[in-house]
């Protein structure tokens, strides 16, 4: 719904075209300051679904201001960080419910450690966390430095919240890496049942079309700048 909303947005924003773009200015520095408050909240979380969630609510953020902008760069990395993240976020939700299924518990004190006994699945926890963190070279670092970019030519001051709301998504995303992953291993969770092909594939089914984006990422954002290139 959170990416439904975002492509709302950028549907119905350029029928509004003759209203001065000044009055888009409180709501795109309200958007950017949502980042930052979101992000914080993650940092407080102990409730492992929780904290995705509001990450989710965190990225949207950035796509709100980029569809209120309404550049070609800005859209293209609205389009294409809507889809990173719907997929990254749906990875993280899968991970967290393995966990959950095995430990009957989300708070992450409770349900840590786990890389000593679950390695594989420690693996897609890494990939997941590395994509939610926008690092390169995957899709999700394309549409946010096309956002970034697009609000740093919008307005020069936007660089130092877009900025601490990257830093802050990386604390986080480390913070829930390394709380679920790394640690001592309670003792409720020594029996556990080990993972499944069926888990792999559905990681793999998610991780896969990122890859592919990678590789082609004008197949997202291609559409946005051809269309205000004519």
């Amino acid at each position: 719904l959170l990416k439904l909303g975002g492509y709302g947005i950028i549907r119905i924003s350029p029928m509004l075209n003759p209203i001065t773009t000044e009055l888009y200015y409180p709501f795109i520095i309200l958007a950017i300051w949502g980042i930052i408050m979101t992000s914080s909240i993650c940092m407080r979380q102990t409730d492992l679904k929780s904290l995705i969630a509001y990450s989710s609510v965190s990225h949207m953020g950035l796509v709100i201001a980029a569809a209120l902008i309404q550049t070609p760069w800005s859209l293209a990395g609205a389009m294409g960080l809507m889809i990173a993240h719907g997929l990254t976020s749906s990875v993280l939700f899968c991970l967290a419910n393995t966990n959950y299924e095995r430990t009957h518990s989300r708070t992450m004190l409770l349900a840590r450690g786990l890389q000593l006994i679950l390695p594989l699945m420690t693996t897609w926890w890494l990939l997941a966390n590395l994509m939610n963190m926008a690092l390169p070279p995957t899709i999700n670092l394309t549409g946010e430095l096309l956002i970034i970019t697009s609000t740093f030519n919008w307005s020069n001051l936007t660089l130092i919240m877009t900025g601490t709301g990257t830093l802050l998504t990386a604390t986080y995303s480390l913070h829930m890496f390394l709380t679920t992953q790394r640690n001592k291993l309670p003792t409720n969770t020594i029996n556990i049942s080990p993972t499944q092909t069926r888990e792999h594939l559905l990681m793999t089914l998610h991780i896969l079309p990122m890859l592919l984006l990678l590789m082609k990422p004008g197949l997202i954002m291609g559409p946005f700048t051809c269309h205000y290139s004519l």
